[in-house]
């Protein structure tokens, strides 16, 4: 009956979509009876066979709800058979328990952009998906970049009034571009929603993260209606501070604890490095911010006199190093560090790094833009998302916790 209706229904369209699209039926009622006969091999009879013996009778249960699996040749539906009785679970080989996509597949779309935007060679990525005989003209390629880049660009001209951001995390990836040695800074943000989701909010290329860069991105943002956030969390690069402070002077700034850490030991010699390693994460682990620089003290009386570059570093920017004791400390996990945008920068490094030089700048950004929004499907949510909205409402935090309003009459008359 399927098969029939396949039928009905490819008689309205071209016969390459027919062909498809009977290919897709035959392959998913393949997929399902390998799953039917792991069934009967984990039962140990066929579907409409009695039980025979004394032993447990496990019985068949139907099917569990439709699951779409993602192959090379598009997406399937199947059903995982289903037992009761059963003293252990029944657990497909075939395809894992909440596998959705075949890894050739996972591991083909990242390679499609790599190869069309870094060597513009989209040929070669598209015939890696539909095989060699693929009939591809010049013509059909450049009409499938155009789509894709107006997809970036519609992307970019998104109504973000009604996104709710309570952090952003900023943060500049160099990659090799452009006829000379010079690499180009591509300047992301991604941000939090009161709902604890992180979305990506920029993408662009600027010039060594100066402020000029820095100020457009968020002038456009801005401009299409975002309300920037209570705390924004970046590196020591001075261009987004002086972006921030110029249009968004009343939110707060946190820097990043893993590049300060890194620039405090830097200043030291190597045998001193294990133990001021150990004083410096100490600060930011510290329960209150009284505690935290009360163990800075430490750390400055130990090395003021015969490291004082290391000392001056660490001193520099202090208020901005203590600003996550402002927020809950259920957040405090993700706002010591950049290492929201950080993380994905690792996976664009891989590709990245196994390129040639990008000729355009404009390339990297399109490429890196795609890797991010394919990543962000699969970004976790942020720990303690229940109070992002009590931060979003303006609520005030001492040292991780909710000021009630006893506290705040006690404040006021101190």
């Amino acid at each position: 009956m399927k098969q029939q209706n396949t039928r009905e229904e490819s008689s309205s369209i071209n016969p390459y979509e027919a062909l498809e699209s009977w290919a897709r039926a035959n392959v998913q009622d393949f997929i399902q009876s390998l799953l039917e006969q792991e069934m009967e091999e984990f039962v140990g009879r066929t579907k409409s066979e009695r039980h025979v013996g004394s032993g447990r009778h496990v019985y068949r249960n139907g099917h569990g709800k439709i699951r779409n699996f993602g192959m090379m040749g598009g997406t399937v539906e199947l059903r995982r058979p289903r037992l009761r009785n059963a003293e252990e679970r029944f657990e497909s080989r075939i395809i894992p328990l909440f596998h959705r996509k075949s890894k050739e597949l996972g591991a083909m779309l990242p390679e499609l952009y790599l190869h069309g935007l870094a060597k513009g060679d989209f040929e070669l990525a598209l015939r890696g998906l539909l095989g060699d005989g693929a009939p591809l003209s010049r013509s059909s390629i450049e009409r499938l970049k155009a789509i894709w880049q107006l997809e970036r660009e519609d992307w970019k001209k998104q109504d973000l009034s009604q996104v709710e951001i309570v952090y952003m995390w900023a943060d500049g990836l160099y990659v090799k571009a452009g006829i000379d040695d010079h690499k180009a800074a591509l300047l992301v943000i991604i941000g939090a929603t009161t709902d604890g989701k992180k979305v990506l909010l920029a993408c662009e290329s600027g010039e060594r993260e100066s402020k000029e860069a820095w100020a457009a991105i968020l002038r456009d943002l801005i401009s299409r209606g975002l309300k920037l956030p209570f705390l924004t969390v970046a590196d020591g690069h001075l261009g987004v501070w002086a972006a921030l402070g110029e249009l968004h002077p009343q939110g707060r700034e946190q820097r990043c604890w893993n590049h300060k850490i890194c620039d405090v030991l830097d200043k030291l010699p190597k045998k001193e490095q294990p133990a001021a390693k150990q004083l410096l994460r100490s600060m930011n682990y510290a329960e209150t911010q009284a505690e935290c620089e009360k163990e800075r003290d430490r750390f400055i009386s130990r090395y003021r006199k015969t490291h004082p570059k290391a000392t001056e570093t660490l001193l520099n920017d202090w208020d901005r190093m203590v600003s996550f004791y402002g927020f809950p400390k259920e957040h405090w996990v993700h706002l010591r560090t950049t290492n929201i945008v950080e993380s994905p920068f690792d996976m664009i490094r891989l590709r990245t790094n196994a390129a040639r030089r990008f000729k355009r700048v404009d390339n990297a950004s399109a490429m890196i833009w795609k890797l991010l929004r394919i990543g962000e499907k699969a970004w976790r949510s942020l720990k303690g998302s229940e109070l992002l909205r009590d931060v979003y409402d303006g609520k005030k935090f001492v040292d991780g916790k909710i000021v009630k309003r006893a506290d705040k009459v006690k404040e006021i008359a101190a």
